[in-house]
């Protein structure tokens, strides 16, 4: 089982930053993959970036040139940095794990809310 704890969500004007944090604890394997997902209101939960533990990235169209995953896999962390924020953006983040052979497995923390407005 895996826990997984978000932090660094808050109030940020338009084209401002915010860094997301993400620890993780439990069993987790060598091989595996955290991301950062978000649901907006009224739309289901997508897919913003993802890093592989062999340090592989993949992001979202509306993410790319503008956010950043990070990790650190001897602590088993992983940071989301957002850059030029946008109304847009306004949505609770959650952190997830998927360990490697392990039925397609997903851990999920409760998220952290992100809230773009002047």
């Amino acid at each position: 089982q895996v826990q997984l704890v978000e932090s660094g969500g808050g109030l940020v004007q338009p084209g401002g930053s915010l860094r997301l944090s993400c620890a993780a604890s439990g069993i987790i394997f060598s091989i595996n993959e955290m991301g950062w997902y978000r649901q907006a209101p009224g739309k289901e939960r997508e897919l913003v970036a993802v890093v592989t533990s062999g340090g592989s990235t993949n992001y979202a169209d509306s993410a790319k040139g503008r956010f950043t995953i990070s990790r650190d896999n001897a602590k088993n962390t992983a940071q989301l940095q957002m850059n030029s924020l946008s109304p847009e953006d306004t949505a609770v983040y959650y952190c997830n794990l998927r360990n490697y052979n392990d039925y397609g497995v997903r851990y999920w923390g409760k998220g952290t809310l992100v809230t773009v407005s002047s």
